[in-house]
């Protein structure tokens, strides 16, 4: 007997057991935030491609280049923030808004700091990335 959602999107579910929650976690916010990415990007470029009217292999490998950049940058950055995440709420024992915020305060900086900016840059980065995470905390707490 196979069963069939009716409501609701579409979902793909896939597990990859790495055999340690942090590898786990790490790995599924790469995936998922990396694919989102690469869809954008996509989908961004075929809009000019269909502006422009006209198709060639170097728009083709233009866009497929744009995905796999785009896919690693954001789905590093998102397994940045969930391993950094779930490391402090490790040590802090503690599951809060505070993870979030630390987490969201280490990736900006690292991620500023990688990108070769000055230290008032890292620091705004850094105070921008704390602020996002907790939000997306406190929003993710109200529904």
């Amino acid at each position: 007997m196979a069963w069939v959602r009716v409501s609701g999107p579409p979902r793909v579910e896939v597990a990859i057991d790495m055999g340690n929650p942090f590898l786990n976690l790490t790995v599924d916010a790469f995936l998922r935030i990396g694919t989102i990415a690469a869809t954008r990007a996509g989908a961004e470029d075929t809009y000019h491609i269909i502006q422009k009217r006209n198709i060639s292999s170097h728009d083709f490998e233009k866009t497929l280049k744009k995905m796999c950049k785009e896919g690693v940058y954001w789905g590093t950055v998102a397994g940045f923030y969930v391993g950094t995440e779930y490391g402090v709420e490790r040590i802090r024992g503690t599951r809060d808004w505070k993870n979030a915020m630390i987490g969201g305060a280490v990736t900006g900086a690292v991620v500023s700091a990688v990108s070769n900016n000055k230290k008032d840059k890292i620091a705004i980065d850094a105070i921008t990335g704390a602020a996002i995470a907790t939000a997306a905390e406190f929003i993710n707490y109200l529904t």
